[in-house]
């Protein structure tokens, strides 16, 4: 009867241990399945609490409970929130994080382009708007950002194209100062940057009669030019650099130089 009894009781034990086990196991598995809360993330990110929305979206975003379509919604939050504290290369990784889970978020797209475009990388700023009018053909924004990116790239090319050229044909030139001018692209630049500036005021100027001043003032400065150089003292930069800053207050307007690729980020690649 001891030896039953003691049976049952290590039975009874066991059961009891057995239970246990099984109740821890499935209060895991119900832990597991339970979702983080969204709301408060939510609402920090529609009322524009940006530290806060940095905080509560981040938690949620750290959190291996939440949900996948919750986490999107929390990396976009806490990447809107970066953009509007000017905190872009922060919010192009929320933006890359959100996209990576899903793919077919037009808006995201437009707005990470629009990051692209503020910090001059102007190839991937056209790439992310063409993503994002390839999902959404009608998305307004992004085609319009599109547009006229597409013609800001396009007169930076057209500016490349003459960048180090003057505004005369070097295979015609014989003067000592024109070929001077030819053999430096920063002379050359500057040449071309007088002529077009020359030629603007004096199209734009109020009468006949200023017209011809001007236009005589650009042939004296071309002739002291062409008079001068070589002799001791004569510095041609600095005299192309003084006509050029005359005709800027002439006219409060200084012409565009033609950029680098770094300018525009095309970083010499060819973009299709």
């Amino acid at each position: 009867m001891q030896s039953w009894s003691v049976s049952r009781g290590a039975a009874a034990c066991l059961l009891w241990a057995l239970a246990a086990s099984e109740a821890r196991a499935a209060g895991a598995e119900l832990a597991r399945d339970v979702q983080v809360d969204p709301a408060p993330c939510v609402a920090a990110a529609a009322s524009n609490e940006d530290d806060k929305s940095i905080e509560v979206c981040g938690a949620l975003i750290d959190n291996e409970k939440t949900a996948r379509a919750d986490r999107v919604k929390a990396l976009i939050a806490r990447g809107d929130a970066f953009a509007r504290k000017d905190m872009i290369d922060r919010a192009i990784g929320d933006y890359d994080a959100a996209l990576l889970l899903d793919p077919g978020l037009a808006d995201v797209f437009n707005v990470r382009g629009e990051l692209w475009r503020r910090k001059g990388d102007r190839p991937k700023a056209l790439s992310d708007f063409g993503a994002a009018i390839k999902l959404n053909p009608a998305h307004a924004a992004a085609k319009a950002s599109y547009k006229s990116l597409a013609q800001e790239l396009e007169k930076i090319g057209a500016l490349m194209a003459v960048a180090g050229k003057p505004s005369f044909n070097c295979a015609k030139a014989r003067r000592a100062v024109e070929k001077a001018i030819c053999a430096n692209p920063g002379l050359a630049d500057l040449d071309r940057e007088i002529n077009a500036m020359s030629t603007r005021v004096v199209g734009e100027a109020k009468n006949s009669h200023d017209a011809r001043t001007l236009r005589r003032e650009q042939d004296a400065f071309i002739a002291r030019r062409n008079a001068e150089f070589g002799r001791p003292g004569y510095d041609l930069r600095k005299a192309m650099k003084e006509r050029l800053q005359q005709l800027v207050g002439v006219d409060r307007y200084y012409p565009p130089r033609p950029p680098t690729p770094a300018f525009f980020g095309l970083n010499r690649r060819r973009f299709p």
